[in-house]
């Protein structure tokens, strides 16, 4: 594996396993974006807009465009059925180091509680090493976020012992402790 080369990113054709089903956002899922965003929890943890509209729907659906077009990040709705969007998964450049991928996520609120994130983390991270390559796969998670704390463990991720890593989205600066996925 090269790991001295920035990673360019493709969204899969297809991306299914763990009873999920990865694809990419198109123009008739906007309501269910804004469904899925326009809630207290993905604002509190979450750097979209918020309150997260049409309007921010159709903003985030072109930067996630823009991201695609420009190899630097990809993002898929998390469905079950291949349609119903529940939540999304990230894969994206780090920040910190242009080798790794690092992956966010979040589920919709009235699809929590169903395991939706760690099957949908799980068989991204499988993607990214399998085809991607980066040099390791991580998460950033703010250490109160007990839930996705919960995910990446699940999901064969270890906390390092890294610097925190400061974000700042919206105004608030967000602390996060980097995870990284066991191989």
């Amino acid at each position: 594996m090269d790991t001295n080369r920035t990673l360019t990113l493709v969204a899969p054709t297809r991306l299914e396993g763990y009873g999920v089903r990865l694809r990419a956002w198109t123009d008739a899922d906007l309501a269910d974006l804004v469904a899925l965003y326009d809630d207290p929890e993905m604002a509190r943890w979450t750097p979209v807009a918020s309150p997260f509209d049409l309007d921010a729907a159709r903003a985030y659906l072109a930067g996630a465009r823009e991201g695609l077009t420009e190899g630097r990040r990809v993002q898929l709705a998390v469905t079950t059925d291949g349609a119903l969007p529940r939540g999304e998964v990230l894969l994206f450049r780090s920040g910190a180091d242009e080798r790794d991928l690092e992956l966010a996520y979040g589920v919709g609120p009235a699809h929590r509680g169903q395991g939706l994130a760690g099957r949908a983390v799980r068989l991204a991270a499988e993607y990214a090493v399998r085809e991607i390559r980066p040099r390791r796969v991580v998460l950033c998670i703010a250490a109160a976020n007990a839930a996705s704390e919960a995910v990446a463990r699940s999901c064969a991720f270890e906390l390092t012992d890294e610097p925190p890593v400061t974000r700042v989205s919206r105004g608030r600066e967000a602390v996060l402790r980097t995870w990284r996925l066991r191989t």
